[in-house]
């Protein structure tokens, strides 16, 4: 019969002992972690009564209770928007909410009673005080543009605005927030039909011209001014949306591209030597009338080059081709012409 090797009790007891030993460290605390020294690396996360303090408790429900829909400055619409849905990680309200933008409301103070009875922005305050204010934005914010735009470009300096830095708009000293509306279910600014007007504030040039006989249909609600002006800027000086101006006008005059057989060079070369793009008092927004646009470039010697009705002037031709349609009369293909006998651009 095989003999069984007797284990020693000195052993159990001892693995009994470290189990004890064990189960109870476990459930004590760990160590706070102690903050890193100058030369070392910052801890990951912010004690629990830095937030406590820094931003408001209850978020956006803290704001709400003074900017509803009888205030002065109301902010329901904001939850129309996508800036207010929470689900998405990318937006101010998946984290610090209203605060993400506007800044922390009471900033600076030791505890959230002090940060009250110092008057803080979420802070009670006594009748006749004016409310300390925190980051605002818009033509009536104290805030430096530079500062204002940076709260913004931490989100939207993407491919779209990256060519924002050294735009025209940015060398303005523009807001983002003297054109976008953020506190509204609908943009103005990005609505074809309301954007003119946002621009309008501004280029009251363009408005004045956009009234003229002969325009672009943007008052109609036809086009937009980004349908030709990238306002988050280009690398052009008129913020094209296109590299040169014929290759904007080509977006949409697309038959004016070419390439013809006989091109007619200023037509090829820049569109506003005969065109004016906003408006103008002449029919198909001409600098011009013909045939005194003509005549910038073509000599009137030897040629039709004044109505029939004129008399007595020098080295003039009279015509009644230059009634009704003038010059277009005959050469009527001015852009180019594809014909093989269109050299004069008249087929």
């Amino acid at each position: 019969m095989k003999k069984t090797r007797r284990v020693p009790l000195s052993i159990p007891l001892l693995l009994w002992c470290l189990l004890t030993i064990v189960i109870s460290h476990a459930g004590q605390a760990a160590p706070p972690v102690e903050p890193a020294s100058a030369g070392g690396k910052a801890p990951k996360t912010a004690p629990a009564s830095v937030s406590a303090v820094e931003y408001s408790q209850k978020g956006a429900d803290t704001c709400i209770k003074c900017h509803d829909v009888d205030s002065e400055y109301p902010v329901f619409d904001i939850f129309k928007t996508k800036h207010a849905m929470k689900a998405d990680s990318r937006t101010p309200f998946a984290g610090l909410q209203c605060e993400a933008c506007h800044g922390p409301g009471v900033k600076g103070m030791a505890s959230m009673e002090e940060a009250q009875k110092a008057g803080s922005h979420v802070g009670k305050v006594r009748p006749g005080e004016k409310r300390p204010p925190i980051l605002n934005f818009g033509v009536k914010s104290d805030e430096p543009v530079e500062t204002q735009n940076r709260m913004c470009l931490q989100c939207h300096e993407d491919d779209n605005h990256i060519a924002w830095w050294g735009s025209a708009h940015e060398k303005g000293e523009v807001a983002c927030a003297n054109c976008h509306t953020i506190h509204t279910a609908h943009d103005p600014v990005l609505d074809k039909v309301t954007q003119p007007e946002v621009c309008y504030k501004c280029h009251l040039k363009e408005r004045a011209e956009f009234f003229k006989p002969s325009n672009h249909p943007v008052r109609f609600g036809q086009m937009d001014c980004s349908d030709c002006h990238a306002s988050h800027g280009t690398g052009t000086s008129t913020l094209l949306i296109r590299p040169t101006l014929n290759e904007t006008c080509y977006t949409c005059h697309a038959d004016k591209r070419g390439p013809f057989l006989w091109e007619h060079p200023p037509a090829s070369e820049d569109c506003t030597l005969c065109h004016t793009p906003h408006g103008s008092i002449h029919p198909a927004l001409l600098t011009k009338r013909p045939p005194l646009l003509c005549q910038q470039c073509h000599s009137q010697i030897g040629h039709p080059s004044v109505a029939f009705t004129t008399q007595g002037l020098p080295n003039a031709n009279p015509s009644g081709f230059l009634l009704a349609g003038s010059c277009m009369n005959c050469h009527s293909q001015v852009h180019g012409s594809n014909h093989p006998s269109g050299v004069k651009l008249m087929r």
